[in-house]
């Protein structure tokens, strides 16, 4: 069973008929610029499905932004904690998967590399942080990385980060998109930012598992794949 009708939703369709697992996957397509109204609704979405399928193993996705000191305050994030104490007070079994940034075929531009791709193709002017980071991930492998703790009952009623091993700097991922394109950026440094800190050691054997190279190629290989010129 699966909630939800975004990217990672749709990467998930796999489980649509499986009755052993609730893939809760609905949540806000703009996290920090939702109303409460959209958080409370989530909330309300979670819960009432929860009544009706109590012994299913639940999947919900959270953010590895609740390890960034510049996110901690906002709205989103305080959202996720909320909602992971709910969850682990009220329901068993469990996995909390807590994501960075997945990326694939998605249309939505509120996605770290949505936006910016946005900026850069249309040449709108916007702001870069100089000091923040962000972590990329490509869809597929983190789908295969969930598929394999879900179906093989690692982590149950666990908290587990799936990121990449590596996080980049926001000029970083901004010049790459500029290379893939060709197309310079209209945009002003700012001298703030941070990143996440992820603990991905429960997960580095999966990594190997299924040879998934992070080298340092990964992003303009993740671009290249969904993000065709």
């Amino acid at each position: 069973m699966v909630i939800g009708n975004g990217l990672i939703a749709k990467r998930f369709a796999s489980f649509c008929d499986d009755e052993r697992f609730l893939v809760f996957a609905s949540g806000v397509s703009n996290s920090f610029d939702a109303p409460t109204t959209a958080f409370e609704r989530e909330k309300k979405l979670l819960s009432d499905t929860l009544k009706t399928n109590q012994a299913k193993l639940l999947v919900y996705f959270s953010t590895c932004s609740i390890n960034d000191k510049s996110m901690l305050e906002s709205a989103y994030v305080q959202h996720k904690i909320n909602v992971e104490k709910y969850i682990i007070a009220n329901h068993n079994p469990y996995l909390i998967f807590r994501l960075t940034n997945p990326v694939g075929n998605s249309s939505n531009t509120h996605t770290v590399v949505n936006y910016f791709i946005k900026n850069i193709t249309e040449r709108h002017p916007f702001e870069v942080w100089q000091h923040a980071t962000r972590n990329i991930i490509d869809i597929d492998d983190m789908y295969l990385i969930c598929n394999e703790i879900i179906r093989q009952n690692l982590f149950t009623n666990s908290i587990i980060s799936i990121a990449n091993p590596e996080s980049y700097s926001v000029p970083f991922i901004v010049e790459t998109i500029e290379k893939h394109f060709g197309i310079k950026g209209n945009y002003t440094l700012a001298a703030k930012g941070d990143g996440p800190v992820i603990d991905i050691s429960a997960i580095r054997p999966l990594f190997r598992k299924f040879n998934i190279n992070f080298d340092q190629h990964y992003l303009s290989k993740v671009l290249q794949k969904y993000f065709p010129r």
